[in-house]
């Protein structure tokens, strides 16, 4: 893994699988009676949240304390950045406190990359999400929960061994929504076929790019790709579904007029509580949310799929906490080891 992250496909499948296998051991952390290891002890991670999100930010805050780093805390709103100040000096001036790492969200995409050109050596950058380009700790703890989801579990075929190593192969995957103007789907994308799934893209016209398949061959690499498919409808493709990955769906598209009303959105792409009849048993919903109760998903098919543990939403929250902890100990980590007797 380089100095930075700033999105899975520089990681490629080698360097997904490694994080994945890390979090299972921060899993374990968050289980414990008192949930922190003295691995990034001396570290500061700064948060540079120049666009909201207070469900990436409590996550990272929360995996840095773990690792009983310390926490700097960046806000927008309250900067100089309101006072003219360039981002470039914004960002020197909190490097300049002596910070480790920076995790950064903006809602123009390539900002952290451009912040990691301007960082010094020994400061790891990571994309907290930037436009609609990249989302990768997200990816990561989507992939991740479907992988612990899925594996057998060590007793279910007695004297065989249990492969650890991450896989979501023979997966089938539906990612449903707003996909152009989502970086929740391409780093999900890169994630899942990085281990193998294959992937079906559900979108209207006008919520996908204005050539889907040519965006595909771009940047995935051709074995990936050609695991992507296309659909225009979500019930051509229900019955086959492993997983429903739900994007929001965010109000302003139906300003833009990329999509008619609320009840038009629902009828064709909704998961209502027909069409969740019509999933396998087995089949899970994964969402990055907030979820829109009745627009994306039901609110009664909420309650149903939470009642029969195939709703994964909460276990995507805990997750991302043990990822983000992955994260930060492989770009800052101090090789402190994580055994047992490591709790202070």
């Amino acid at each position: 893994m380089s100095g930075h992250l700033l999105t899975l496909g520089e990681l490629g499948t080698d360097g997904i699988s490694e994080l994945l296998s890390l979090t299972d051991r921060f899993v374990e952390v968050g289980r414990r009676p008192i949930p922190k290891v003295p691995a990034l002890r001396g570290r500061t991670v700064a948060t540079l949240f120049f666009e909201e999100s207070t469900r990436t930010r409590l996550a990272f805050e929360t995996a840095a304390k773990r690792l009983s780093a310390d926490v700097l805390n960046f806000s927008a709103a309250s900067s100089s950045l309101a006072k003219g100040e360039s981002l470039r000096d914004t960002f020197e001036t909190v490097q300049a406190m002596g910070i480790h790492a920076a995790v950064v969200r903006h809602r123009s995409a390539g900002v952290p990359a451009q912040i990691a050109r301007w960082a010094d050596d020994g400061v790891a950058i990571v994309n907290g999400g930037d436009g609609w380009h990249a989302h990768p700790t997200q990816g990561l703890q989507d992939a991740y929960t479907l992988w612990r989801h899925f594996r057998p579990a060590p007793d279910s075929e007695p004297g065989a061994e249990l492969d650890d190593q991450p896989t979501l192969a023979g997966r089938r995957i539906a990612i449903v929504g707003d996909i152009v103007h989502s970086r929740v789907a391409r780093s999900d994308i890169e994630a899942y076929t990085a281990l193998d799934a294959s992937i079906v893209l559900v979108a209207p016209p006008t919520l996908l790019p204005a050539q889907p398949r040519e965006w595909i061959d771009c940047w995935l690499p051709p074995d990936a790709a050609k695991r992507v498919e296309i659909s225009h409808s979500l019930d051509d493709v229900l019955d086959d579904l492993d997983v429903v990955g739900l994007l929001r769906c965010q109000r302003e598209r139906m300003i833009d007029g990329l999509i008619g009303s609320v009840p038009e959105y629902v009828a064709r792409y909704g998961l209502t509580a027909e069409r969740a009849q019509r999933l396998a048993p087995d089949a899970v919903i994964t969402h990055p949310g907030p979820m829109n109760r009745g627009i994306e998903i039901a609110g009664d098919t909420i309650e149903d799929l939470a009642a029969e543990d195939r709703l994964l939403v909460t276990r995507q929250v805990t997750y991302g906490v043990a990822v983000r902890m992955a994260v930060l100990f492989r770009l800052i980590g101090s090789g402190t080891a994580l055994g047992a007797d490591d709790r202070g």
